[in-house]
């Protein structure tokens, strides 16, 4: 009774384009509540969400991290197959090397639509048009700390600067994203003169709310893109950094407010702590709100591997979806399900994410783990007395490694178990 509860209260908004329930059977089985309609009526989500990833800009701003421009071909191609709506390849006036990666990606006919980040001046956009971007990112500060401090700077010249690039970019064709950063720490008189401006002199085409230092809440965010959408009426963009681990939380917050398109970096990477994470938005977006992307899942760890070894960035063993660690089972409670039943151990089956369980052998095993791992290498079965050696011994061994144990070590210990009773 209680489940078919449960499945009746998963049926979602009508109306909304999305999953009606929270499990696919053999694939994924995440929270019921997650669509249960006391929980949804309050969201205002959009009928649609994009990615914009910007790892090929503000990813390489991580510190020491420098993409070449056959690195940045890969990384977009690689994108483009997985489905990334758009990306931003670079900023033109960075460097010749970054116009020339952009030329490059804009030739491969992708069908990811390609954009340029851009100064509020009309050679940026000039670059971006040379360049064959589909649209361009216009950034202009509107943070009180930095208008004060670093630039010296009042709202009213962030317009003025503005407002003649923005109708240029849209004059030619280019779909153009207003992109105020520091947005989350603007006072709200500049913002708003800011936003009443612009509309009535130079509409964008899309505004970006920019949580630049990260340290916007949840419930911040939601309030802001609801006001920005109430001054504007534009399609709202979020970009969030990830200075107090809520980067992920905060753009899917904005998603429930009604933003339209969420930025991301693939693996995290960014500047500090780094931007929202490409693999954790999809997954969120699509399993836990419902969002039927259709981004090729399997192909998200191919990525992360690239984007590791160009970056030189190791991905953490616990990081979410990418890491090595995700569907590793150490504890012997429940080891049975591992590989026969997932679901059960698991919110993902490993294959959606082209992955597999593991079961290893360390300080929390069990008996169960000993006899999976027999049959896992071929090794035979053990009398109850022998396993149970075995199993003091790959305690014994995982406290004092204070690690896992390899398969080449617990093949040491049963062959030395079976060699003492020979003896």
């Amino acid at each position: 009774m209680g489940i078919v509860w449960l499945l009746r209260l998963s049926m979602i908004v009508p109306g909304e384009p999305m999953r009606e329930t929270h499990f696919e059977d053999g694939k994924w089985w995440v929270s019921p509540y997650n669509f249960v309609p006391d929980v949804r009526k309050d969201l205002n989500l959009p009928p649609k969400v994009e990615i914009h990833d910007a790892t090929l800009r503000d990813g390489e701003q991580t510190p020491g991290v420098v993409f070449s421009i056959d690195d940045k071909i890969r990384i977009a191609s690689k994108m483009d197959e997985i489905g990334v709506d758009r990306i931003e390849a670079g900023m033109p006036a960075v460097s010749p090397q970054d116009a020339e990666a952009i030329k490059e990606i804009s030739k491969l006919g992708l069908k990811s639509r390609i954009y340029t980040f851009a100064r509020a001046l009309k050679a940026d956009v000039d670059m971006a048009l040379e360049c064959g971007a589909h649209g361009v990112i216009i950034e202009v500060p509107i943070g009180y700390p930095k208008l004060v401090t670093q630039f010296g700077w009042t709202w009213e010249d962030v317009f003025k600067k503005s407002r003649d690039v923005i109708n240029y970019a849209r004059e030619q064709g280019l779909h153009t994203v207003f992109f105020p950063y520091d947005t989350t720490r603007a006072r709200p008189e500049d913002l708003t003169s800011l936003c009443k401006a612009i509309m009535a002199e130079s509409p964008p085409d899309a505004i970006g709310i920019v949580d630049t230092m990260g340290c916007a809440t949840p419930e911040a965010i939601k309030y802001m893109v609801g006001w920005v959408k109430g001054m504007t009426g534009l399609p709202v963009e979020i970009h969030t950094h990830n200075d107090f681990g809520m980067g992920v939380a905060t753009e899917l917050a904005a998603v429930t407010a009604g933003a339209e398109c969420v930025h991301s970096c693939g693996n995290g990477l960014g500047e500090r702590t780094g931007n929202a994470a490409l693999e954790e938005l999809i997954l969120g977006l699509d399993l836990l709100y419902g969002y039927e992307l259709g981004y090729k899942l399997d192909k998200l760890p191919e990525l992360g591997a690239m984007l590791s070894e160009l970056s030189n960035v190791p991905i953490a063993r616990n990081k979410p979806v990418l890491g090595h660690g995700n569907f590793i089972r150490e504890s012997g409670i429940g080891i049975q399900y591992v590989m026969h039943d997932p679901l059960v151990m698991f919110g993902t089956h490993p294959a959606l994410t082209g992955r597999t369980g593991e079961v290893v052998l360390g300080k929390k095993s069990g008996k169960a783990s000993i006899i999976y791992k027999l049959e896992e290498l071929e090794l035979g079965a053990l009398a109850d007395e022998q396993a149970a050696e075995v199993l003091t011994r790959v305690k014994t061994m995982g406290i004092e490694k204070r690690d896992m144990l390899s398969d080449e070590e617990f093949r040491s210990i049963v062959e030395d178990v079976r060699a003492k009773d020979v003896a």
